[in-house]
């Protein structure tokens, strides 16, 4: 009897959609900045709440000293590095996954954040950034003269 591989389209459809994330932003940061000497992309999350947008990056193994996040205008940028530990020498590896050396993300926020109410924390090698959304202004009524 032949195995099978079930088919998942919605597994497929979060793989492209990963896929393209990360090929859009690569795109930005090389029209944006200079990352010619990043190595490797974190991965994210984003979410939204009825009162906030949150980010979630892995960066495991990084010091968050060395973490930059900053917004400027509507994108929020993550710079930083993850250094690889000089205690085994190359030649004793047998395998290596792990990404080591700079990183960049960009993400475009809505318009509709309040960029003054930013928070972050950082627990168990996940960086979590909250911006509160901004408080649409009360609707007014406006009485028109006819006359």
């Amino acid at each position: 009897m032949a195995l099978v591989k079930k088919w998942t389209p919605v597994k497929d459809l979060l793989f492209l959609q990963e896929r393209m994330s990360r090929i859009f932003d690569e795109a930005f940061l090389r029209y944006s900045g200079d990352v010619s000497g990043c190595v490797w992309t974190p991965s994210a999350d984003i979410y939204e709440t009825e009162a906030n947008i949150v980010i979630k990056v892995e960066l495991p193994g990084i010091e968050i000293d060395g973490v930059d996040v900053e917004i400027n205008e509507n994108v929020l940028s993550l710079r930083g590095e993850r250094k690889q530990s000089r205690d085994v020498k190359s030649e004793y590896y047998h395998i290596m996954e792990c990404s080591y050396g700079t990183f960049q993300r960009a993400f475009i926020l809505p318009a509709v954040v309040d960029k003054t109410g930013v928070r972050a924390s950082f627990k168990e090698g996940v960086l979590e950034i909250t911006i509160p959304k901004a408080r649409p202004d009360a609707a007014r009524q406006i009485k028109v003269d006819i006359g």
